[in-house]
């Protein structure tokens, strides 16, 4: 049965699979989540169509989209029962129009449970823009810490023990940095790291607090949502430190890893002379090509990152709460104790704002 719901009652759907039928290069600019591309009109088709709607008239435009549809929805119907795998489907398009009406109509008639998604992905994105703009439902717990002190794999570990970890450079691909890029590919676009985002804050609904990594408002190319960045300066403030060569111990164990490390961050090292100086970056590239990757490191700890953020490297009155890194074990445990002493339900259930959307 054809069922249309809303963007609204879609998360609360469970083991459902989306499908996407707008063209290639409307489904690489921004979708929901997990969605599967199954294009009605590919990007040629669908510039055919629009150009003889603004240029002819509207009538011709679905008379050729209908011409074009015609001989795919067998194959479609192939590929989307492939992918669902005996799953109920979700058919979306930008708008709830034609697009996704003419795929869940023939998917209903074959037999798949069909929903499709009312006002389409346009519907969506603004449930996203509409969540952002409100205030922050959270308390956070954010982690500051100088370069290497192991602040990604401390959250890391957190989220694997259930704690609610929202990892920014892993949502962004982007370690957020002049070296951040190196050895992850591409961002994403800026529409979807903000559904990604969206949809793992939703998973942590029940919690009254989530737990990250100090960033700035800009991660590469990617911007944070205000709410979120005004949350994170007015949240919990927790300093991770370590001793020095722990630090480079980390960096290089990373980094090294990298296929073409030496070309990618040499480019990076030339973007620094306005920083720390012609001179300096010309000594840093002979290192890097040296493969002296410790003295590079500590050089770059010591003359770059340590000035630019400035954190403490020891115990500080400045913040909520100090973690030493050089035992790993012991702080990931007490920081543990110190979240759960701190931010448990009954403490914090008061303080949380209600959601502006409601699921």
């Amino acid at each position: 049965m054809l069922k249309d719901i809303s963007p609204e009652e879609l998360l609360g759907i469970q083991d459902i699979v989306y499908i996407d039928g707008r063209s290639e290069d409307e489904f690489r600019d921004g979708t929901i989540p997990g969605a599967v591309n199954v294009p009605l009109f590919d990007n040629k088709e669908r510039a055919e169509i629009g150009t003889i709607y603004a240029q002819d008239s509207p009538q011709n435009a679905y008379s050729r989209g209908l011409e074009i549809a015609s001989k795919k929805l067998p194959v479609l119907y192939e590929q989307i029962k492939a992918v669902s795998d005996n799953k109920p489907v979700m058919i979306f398009c930008w708008r709830g129009g034609m697009r996704s009406k003419a795929l869940a109509t023939v998917l209903d008639l074959m037999g798949l449970s069909v929903f499709r998604l009312s006002g389409g992905y346009k519907a969506y994105r603004n449930l996203v823009l509409d969540f952002f703009e409100a205030e922050f439902p959270f308390h956070v717990v954010v982690i500051r810490g100088n370069t290497g002190t192991g602040k990604t794999d401390l959250l890391k570990r957190l989220k694997n023990d259930g704690y609610p970890v929202i990892d920014l450079e892993g949502l962004s691909n982007n370690r957020g940095s002049v070296f951040g890029h190196i050895g992850l590919g591409s961002q994403p676009t800026q529409k979807q790291f903000e559904s990604l985002l969206y949809q793992e804050i939703l998973s942590y609904q029940n919690y009254p607090y989530i737990i990250v990594e100090c960033e700035s408002k800009r991660i590469g190319r990617i911007t944070l949502p205000n709410t979120i960045h005004s949350a994170m300066q007015q949240g919990t403030q927790v300093l991770l430190y370590d001793t020095l060569p722990k630090r480079v111990t980390r960096i290089v164990q990373e980094y090294t890893a990298i296929p073409g490390l030496v070309q990618d961050l040499e480019e990076s090292l030339e973007r620094l002379k306005k920083r720390i100086g012609k001179k300096t970056v010309e000594e840093l590239i002979a290192l890097l090509r040296d493969s002296n990757y410790e003295e590079l490191t500590e050089r770059l700890i010591l003359e770059y990152y340590d000035v630019l953020y400035g954190y403490p490297n020891e115990d500080s009155t400045d913040y909520s709460y100090c973690i030493s890194n050089s035992g790993e074990e012991d702080g990931f445990e007490k920081f543990k104790t110190y979240l759960d002493r701190n931010f448990s339900l009954n403490i914090l259930t008061k303080a949380v704002k209600e959601w502006p959307v409601k699921v």
